[in-house]
């Protein structure tokens, strides 16, 4: 998988950095920046590329403010607060708890032995806050998939700590998902028999059955490179989409299926065109339609849907979805690369040079 990353890479480069190719409505290319004919991302008020935000899907400026005062002062009780207004049952509790772990563990790995020293304040003055409970559960988790190689034994002590974690967190606060969702990453790295995962997506779905980060924390258990298939990320995937009530994200949960498994059908022909992908991007695109605006993971799959419809060459839709996410791009499947802001402004790149070859410009593209 990472060799064809790589690959898939070196050619989004060559994309760049010479003609493109040839349209049937004619002269489709990215020429040099600065040539007087060249698409600029900067006509349609985008963000330039060191300046987008690769901490979050998109923006939750009372999580921005706090986390900023957090590693400003090394007061975790800001954050406490934040955490205990979050309501349990819904998505941005998950989301603030990932931010706030990421961001410690990024500080232990720029300053060892000292970095997020916040943390281990509120874990030590506060034992019985169940949100510092979460964010250490998940902490945990990070530290292993980062600092760890899958398998090695100290990635399992680190993920057996982890769990010893998400069941005290569970225990502070009855009701809330959020431990369990930690724990299924420790499920797929800890390697789960399906009926424990099922044990423990049984308890995550008795509290959020429509929580839509927790389907793609499972999702990933589900697929091959883990302890399931293609066929069972499949069958995952599409159960969950089809009992989806209308408004759910979930509908677009078999696009993440397909994304997961690039690699098995990376070598059919215009695959971007297949009907499996056109089926898996009508989902998608399906539920960002009916979804509220205000959907903490309206976002993520926006994101998804800028990879497929500039891989599909649906330049105007894949243009509407820019429009909305531009700025923060902390989200699959930028993620996935060394540089997620490059990696994003080449897709972003193509998506403009694309929709101006086609007639559009910024006074065409509705926000």
């Amino acid at each position: 998988m990472d060799f064809l990353w790589f690959l898939f890479a070196l050619g989004l480069l060559a994309v760049v950095l010479v003609p493109w190719l040839t349209r049937r409505r004619g002269g489709v290319r990215l020429a040099e920046p600065g040539a007087p004919d060249a698409a600029d991302p900067d006509d349609y008020g985008f963000v330039r590329q060191e300046e987008l935000d690769v901490r979050m899907p998109g923006p939750d400026q009372d999580l921005l403010d706090v986390l900023d005062l957090v590693q400003r002062t090394q007061d975790w009780r800001a954050a406490s607060q934040l955490l205990a207004g979050t309501p349990k049952e819904g998505e941005v509790r998950w989301q603030r708890v990932q931010a706030f772990a990421g961001a410690a563990s990024l500080e232990l790995a720029q300053r060892p032995g000292e970095g997020g020293s916040w943390l281990r304040a509120w874990r030590a003055e506060q034992p019985k806050d169940a949100g510092g409970a979460a964010v250490h559960a998940e902490f945990l988790v990070q530290q292993a998939w980062r600092s760890s190689s899958a398998g090695s034994d100290d990635f399992r002590i680190i993920l057996e700590e982890a769990r010893e974690v998400c069941g005290k967190a569970a225990l502070l606060a009855p009701g809330d998902p959020v431990p369990y969702i930690a724990e299924l990453a420790v499920a797929r790295g800890l390697g789960y028999t399906h009926e424990q995962f099922d044990q423990l997506w049984a308890k995550i779905i008795d509290r959020a059955p429509q929580h839509m980060g927790a389907h793609l924390a499972a999702l990933h258990f589900w697929c091959a490179k883990w302890h399931g298939s293609r066929q069972d990320a499949d069958r995952f995937a599409t159960a969950a989409a089809a009992r989806a009530p209308q408004g759910s994200l979930l509908a677009a949960l078999p696009l993440f299926a397909v994304f997961e498994h690039l690699d098995d059908v990376v070598l059919v022909r215009d695959l971007f065109r297949t009907e499996v992908v056109a089926k898996a991007l009508g989902g998608a695109m399906y539920a960002v339609h009916s979804a509220r605006p205000d959907d903490p993971m309206l976002a993520h799959v926006r994101h998804l849907l800028v990879h497929f419809l500039v891989r599909a060459e649906r330049w105007s839709e894949a243009m509407r979805q820019l429009v909305h996410v531009d700025g923060h791009i902390g989200a699959l499947p930028w993620t996935l690369s060394a540089d997620p802001a490059a990696e994003y402004a080449v897709y972003r790149a193509l998506a403009v040079a694309g929709y101006e070859a086609n007639g559009g410009n910024p006074a065409t593209l509705s926000h």
